[in-house]
């Protein structure tokens, strides 16, 4: 993946320290509710309910809780998969089984990462729903992340598909995340849909 253009990065940069400095300051209350919310949205959706293999996140620098989702999921019998990084492919994820009282070790970046064996790993594309935090975002389904580019990269592969177009992905976000347009770069890869506390944004294909 090519770097960043010069004139691009101190407008996507300055959206980032904005956005995550706001996020960082939120309410512990208003974030458990907005969690709530957000999570009861998503579970109620056709998309979640219509998922067996879901990937979910642990929340990072503030980003929205989905915990609530994932207990649902569970009782549902729902599998749910957590984001590792690929040992063999640089800067890619590849997505493991987790259950709640499985074991978990740090990764490079201190984020918690399921420690069963790689074999059970699954690549992306055999997910039904994959759901990614964000930055910030846009009703066009444009996601700005952490910087990073490890989802991109993983699901580059969808900006190919014209029909089977699995895993579904979501964005979950707070509501003032939203922008009214967010600079995107070519190998930028859309959501089909956003979750905040108030809405779900269905992005048109």
């Amino acid at each position: 993946m090519p770097s960043s253009s010069l004139t691009e990065m101190p407008k996507r940069d300055e959206i980032r320290q904005r956005i995550r400095a706001r996020r960082e300051r939120l309410d512990p209350q208003f974030r458990q509710d907005a969690a709530f919310l957000a999570c009861t949205l998503c579970a109620r959706s056709n998309t979640f309910l219509n998922s067996k293999r879901i990937a979910v996140y642990f929340p990072y620098n503030g980003e929205l809780d989905i915990l609530p989702l994932m207990e649902q999921a569970w009782s549902m019998g729902k599998t749910c998969y957590l984001p590792v990084l690929d040992t063999l492919k640089r800067n890619h994820l590849l997505f493991a089984p987790f259950r709640k009282q499985d074991r978990l070790s740090q990764n490079r970046f201190g984020i918690p990462e399921p420690t069963i064996s790689r074999r059970h790993w699954l690549p992306a594309g055999h997910l039904d729903l994959l759901l990614t935090p964000l930055v910030a975002f846009d009703t066009a389904g444009n996601r700005l992340g952490m910087g990073g580019g490890f989802y991109d990269r993983t699901l580059y592969f969808l900006k190919y598909r014209r029909y089977w177009r699995k895993p579904h992905v979501y964005g979950f976000a707070y509501e003032f995340q939203k922008l009214d347009h967010l600079p995107q770069e070519p190998w930028d890869v859309p959501l089909h849909g956003i979750v905040t506390e108030s809405n779900i944004y269905r992005i048109s294909p």
